[in-house]
């Protein structure tokens, strides 16, 4: 055998046990999430938030000593794929935290699935907002779909603003969302002034943006992904150019802005579960600015700021030591804790940290106006 090639292999042989040793002392963390389907741009970000502040967290040692090894699946926002990853990645990784994906629809089938189930495993900060029991293994990050529907109503109701129009895609990963907006309906004294339904008929979408924008509502609120939303301003702008328009913190503005042209999302709002991610105002946002620059390529984003808050609160949330078996995963401290700038995980009784909801409009330049 080659001289040069055994010494390479006794090396190789050396190194293994010392890998394994370092895997083994290593914190691992999965995440199946969506990086290549309808929310990628979301996923992408998300993941870019989170992976900068264990870049943070590995280049001061790690966690009491532990590095922290993180493993990202793509599930292309699909639950059948988000199921398997999650699968492999307790079954295989062995992984000892995970975070969650992108919608409700995805959210609930890792929460039904089997594998997880059997797991003593929390899934932590999903970016969904659907309401789930306080016992269920799910701990969010954002708040919910009626903390950001009860604000979008406020500052509409600031305005004057007594009639609202509906669009809602008809699908279960909505449902919740809906179910959240009727009810707030009803406790502000909101009037309708007409339902849009999205699916699969485009001609009776039509006809219902073209009688909804004859009602002329105050402002429209929109329950719907990101496509379909799309789909319906693009509609929607040709008739009602100046209408404001409404939708949620998940809304992919990227593709939404393709979808329906710069000039439709002039006049959308979006309520926002983070401070303004391009200024250093508060210590979490400036951390995040700079951590970014040193460690991505990429623009900060909303969902930046959102992934590096939440994995910064996950190390808050730790118990101390190492975990054992019957102990809790995740501890979180009477009254919350202070995140850099403002204070997360002080409402009782909740699976949700953050209660944190802003507005934000877009302006000409089609960027975000906070």
């Amino acid at each position: 055998m080659n001289r040069f090639l055994c010494k390479s292999l006794v090396a190789l042989a050396l190194c293994v046990p010392l890998l394994g040793n370092a895997a083994a002392e290593a914190i691992v963390i999965g995440q199946a999430i969506d990086l290549s389907g309808p929310n990628a741009d979301l996923g992408r970000d998300y993941v870019a938030g989170i992976k900068t502040y264990f870049d943070v967290l590995n280049a001061k040692g790690g966690l009491n000593g532990r590095h922290i090894q993180y493993l990202v699946r793509d599930d292309r926002g699909q639950a059948d794929l988000a199921v398997k990853a999650v699968n492999e990645l307790i079954t295989q990784a062995h992984v000892a935290y995970l975070f969650g994906g992108v919608g409700d629809d995805v959210t609930k089938a890792v929460l039904d699935s089997a594998e997880f189930k059997r797991s003593s495993l929390t899934l932590y900060a999903p970016l969904a907002g659907a309401d789930y029991q306080k016992d269920a293994k799910v701990l969010f990050w954002r708040p919910s779909y009626q903390q950001e529907i009860r604000h979008i109503f406020s500052h509409f109701d600031k305005l004057g603003v007594k009639n609202v129009g509906v669009v809602v895609q008809d699908s279960a990963a909505t449902t919740d969302a809906y179910r959240r907006l009727t009810d707030q309906m009803r406790e502000s004294g909101i009037k309708l002034s007409g339902t849009v339904h999205l699916g699969n008929d485009l001609a009776k979408m039509r006809n219902e943006t073209v009688q909804l924008a004859a009602a002329k509502p105050g402002f429209v609120i929109m329950i719907a992904d990101t496509v379909n939303a799309g789909v319906f301003l693009k509609e929607f702008r040709k008739l009602a150019p100046q209408t404001f328009v409404a939708g949620s913190s998940l809304t992919n503005l990227t593709t939404l802005r393709q979808l329906a042209g710069g000039k439709a999302v002039e006049w959308t709002v979006f309520s926002q579960v983070v401070p303004n991610p391009n200024i250093g105002s508060s210590s979490i946002q400036l951390e995040h600015l700079n951590m970014m620059r040193k460690y991505r390529d990429e623009p900060v984003s909303a969902l930046t700021l959102e992934g590096f808050t939440a994995a910064k609160s996950w190390t808050r949330l730790l118990p101390a030591g190492k975990r054992v078996a019957g102990q809790p995963e995740y501890t979180i401290p009477g009254g919350g804790f202070d995140i850099g700038g403002y204070v997360v995980g002080e409402a009782a009784n909740s699976n949700h940290l953050s209660s944190y909801v802003d507005m934000a409009l877009f302006n000409k330049a089609n960027g975000l106006t906070y």
